[in-house]
């Protein structure tokens, strides 16, 4: 039978079924498979909040979108080309996101009466029949059914082969797609290398799947992606809390530190703790502690040590570690705070992704408690944006937040490795001993950064006192006096201020030096007003998008940058908080686009606004 084969330029996927479908697994392996072809792509994992909601109900819908294309991709696509949807609920939950004329693959077992009623439709309403979707392409196929009989003779129980049905569909995109299985075989090799029966029915059914849209005369066309024009190099696709993880082990090498992680498990910010963990080769140690306070501690205690300690949490640890976060700036001591953020108060959506605490970052300590806090942009920019914040660390002696979501922490792209050689230099010195003509050591006596000695604790002659209560200037010891508390509230802000002294000047991502509206970004927006300005650029409007890595210290050309712009638009997954920083800094009359919703700003909004502006 003769098929035609379409070239498209660009594919966005949902997958999208019950908690218990393996939807991510699908997703990721997907994924995994485009990547080795050399075909950007974004992702975005949609979990439910629950280890394990009621199946077939709406909130334990699991989904996991991607986009991949033949031209750069900066976001996982606004509407889909394509829903799988493994159930009534699926459907239901994701059908809004599916552009008209969009091709729906339904598992039909997934929307008998029983998983109909849990999805809240009417009774005897079945939208695969009642002529609802007419406006898609509608791919009905039994999984389960076609799962089960691919798996007849196995010697598995019915529920284990009906685990299965998640390949059968992966294998019939992989059909689709025009693509090799190889990758995923192998991926099953290996997790259920010591499962030989599961091991066998799951390369049974992805192969089943293949194999029916190979056969099967339904489906008269193939589809391909051409890979993408990429600089030449080494890639793997990479998520943003893996790449935060090597980053901090190239930290943690180039600057000789050992690296010590106390954590407290924690949506979405586990994965660190997970990945770090692996590798203790590298001399890394990781602590699981019993809360968030002793977390953060410990991780202090390491810095005190001589180590590069770091601490990982989410909004609601990190209200917890707020104390010891003050201690550390007490102390003036290197120590790095890692916030996944996730949306809040309390515990709020712990799955759904928000950049709700900025403020908390700036002004979240009792106290006068400055930090430098540091934003990552995408899944592959934490890499360098959590080196660049040990390098802050270690050589001003100050602990330093820095800020990723679960937007950035779950979502995937392309990363190309970087040459070891490549990444800049990040020199320590510890004092040893005492200098020629100091008579006596004196742990608050600053370099030209205002950075104090970092001197290891058992070192003769450098006995020195520590702990959080305000010290004396210059000698350390403790200290109640008007004067010298308003000279080390001084000092400390003057230590964070001239960082900038040390970081590069604010660029332009794209756009001209002036001009009608500037678009202000920090954090995970950064994919869709690059996407936005890109649109508005084409239409030739005098629209220029910068993007914040450095949030406090503000690099020291940020205020005549935003003077050159008519207009100023700030867009935030949160209520409005950058945008009250820079308008208290540099009084400029920004505007906010902000969405707090769970999910990220997209594309065709940001266009809608900017289309308004002008």
């Amino acid at each position: 039978m003769s098929r035609k084969l379409e070239i498209l330029q660009d594919v966005v996927i949902k997958f999208a079924g019950d908690s218990g479908d393996g939807m991510q697994l699908t997703g990721s392996q997907f994924t995994t498979n485009t990547a080795l072809l050399g075909i950007d792509l974004a992702t975005f994992p949609d979990f439910p909040a629950e280890i394990r909601a009621p199946q077939g109900t709406l909130p334990g819908v699991s989904g996991f979108q991607l986009r991949f294309s033949s031209d750069r991709v900066f976001t996982p696509g606004d509407i889909c080309d394509v829903l799988v949807a493994m159930n009534a609920a699926a459907l239901k939950v994701n059908l809004k996101a599916l552009k008209k004329g969009g091709k729906i693959i339904a598992n039909t077992d997934g929307f008998d009466a029983k998983n109909l009623r849990l999805a809240n439709y009417p009774e005897g309403v079945n939208p695969l029949d009642d002529g609802s979707l007419s406006n898609y392409e509608l791919i009905r196929m039994d999984v389960t059914k076609m799962t089960r009989e691919s798996l007849k003779d196995a010697p598995l129980g019915m529920k284990e082969k009906d685990r299965a049905k998640n390949m059968f569909v992966l294998g019939f995109l992989y059909w689709m797609y025009g693509r090799d299985m190889d990758n995923t075989i192998n991926f099953l090799k290996e997790k259920f290398a010591k499962k030989p029966d599961i091991l066998d029915s799951n390369i049974k059914v992805l192969q089943a799947g293949y194999n029916y849209g190979d056969t099967t005369e339904t489906f008269h066309t193939t589809y391909s992606v051409e890979r993408a024009k990429m600089e030449p190099g080494s890639y793997r696709s990479i998520m943003g809390n893996q790449s935060l993880s090597l980053g901090l082990i190239a930290a943690s090498q180039k600057s000789g530190l050992p690296l010590f992680l106390g954590s407290y498990p924690i949506t979405p910010a586990s994965d660190i703790l997970h990945d770090l963990s692996k590798y203790k080769n590298f001399g890394v140690r990781t602590f699981q502690a019993e809360d968030e306070i002793a977390a953060i501690t410990s991780a202090i205690g390491a810095s005190y040590g001589g180590s590069l300690g770091v601490t990982t949490s989410s909004g609601p640890g990190i209200a917890l570690k707020g104390e010891a976060m003050g201690l550390a700036v007490m102390l003036e001591i290197p120590l790095l705070i890692i916030n996944i953020q996730r949306g809040g108060p309390s515990t709020g959506l712990p799955t759904k992704t928000e950049q709700s605490d900025l403020m908390q970052a700036y002004y979240g300590r009792n106290g006068e408690c400055p930090m430098p806090v540091i934003a990552a942009s995408t899944p592959a920019d934490c890499f360098n944006a959590v080196y660049e914040a040990v390098r802050i660390a270690v050589q001003h002696m100050t602990p330093v937040m820095f800020l990723s979501d679960g937007y950035i922490a779950n979502g995937a792209e392309p990363w190309r490795y970087p040459q070891t050689k490549d990444l800049p230099a990040i020199s320590v010195q510890f004092k040893t001993q005492l200098a020629e003509g100091e008579e006596k050591y004196l742990p608050y006596q600053r370099d030209e950064k205002l950075a104090r000695p970092w001197a290891l604790p058992g070192t003769a002659g450098l006995e020195h006192r520590i702990g959080g209560l305000e010290k004396q200037n210059i000698t350390g010891n403790v200290n109640y006096e008007p004067e010298n508390h308003q000279l080390m509230v001084n000092i400390r802000q003057e230590k964070v201020e001239r960082i900038a002294d040390y970081i590069p000047e604010q660029q332009l991502d794209s756009g001209p030096t002036s001009g009608k509206i500037l678009v202000l970004g920090w954090g995970s927006t950064y994919g869709a007003i690059k996407s936005a300005v890109s649109v508005l650029q084409q239409q030739g409007h005098a629209v220029s998008h910068a993007h914040l890595r450095y949030i406090r210290p503000f690099p020291k050309n940020l205020g005549s940058l935003l003077r050159n712009f008519e207009q100023v638009l700030i867009p935030e997954i949160n209520s409005g908080q950058l945008i009250k920083i820079i308008r208290d800094v540099y009084l400029v009359d920004a505007k906010g686009y902000n969405k707090v919703m769970g999910v990220p700003i997209t594309k065709t909004e940001l266009v809608e606004q900017l289309q308004r502006m002008l």
